[in-house]
């Protein structure tokens, strides 16, 4: 298939969609969230490279009105889809900043070991 390379190709196949008509048939957007329910982390650029596939030109050439479409309907869909299981969906991001003056310093600690 046009635009596919071999990871991506290999997980269209592990998903079901071994043709350019398997994937005109269900669309390219479902197509793409097949990828994406199987635990696989495609980018935007399958989602193009579907699109060019099926439109048979490189997947750079999809016009950006259609990229934009494109990015939207697979956006909507990823809104509904559940959080991963065993793990709760991301929460606040923390920093942690240690204060490097009140440790004591290594070098001094390495010479007072005892070896004997």
């Amino acid at each position: 298939m046009r635009n596919i390379g071999p990871k991506s190709a290999a997980w269209l196949r592990q998903v079901g969609l071994r043709s350019l008509d398997d994937i005109s048939q269900i669309g390219v957007v479902d197509a793409f969230m097949k990828v994406r329910r199987a635990g696989f982390k495609p980018s935007l650029n399958l989602l193009y490279a579907l699109e060019g596939a099926v439109l048979d030109c490189h997947w750079q050439e999809v016009p950006d009105a259609r990229r934009t479409e494109l990015v939207g309907a697979a956006e909507a869909a990823i809104a509904l889809l559940p959080p991963p299981r065993g793990r709760p969906a991301a929460g606040p991001v923390t920093t942690t900043i240690i204060d490097d003056s009140a440790m004591p310093d290594m070098a001094m600690l390495d010479g007072e070991r005892n070896d004997g």
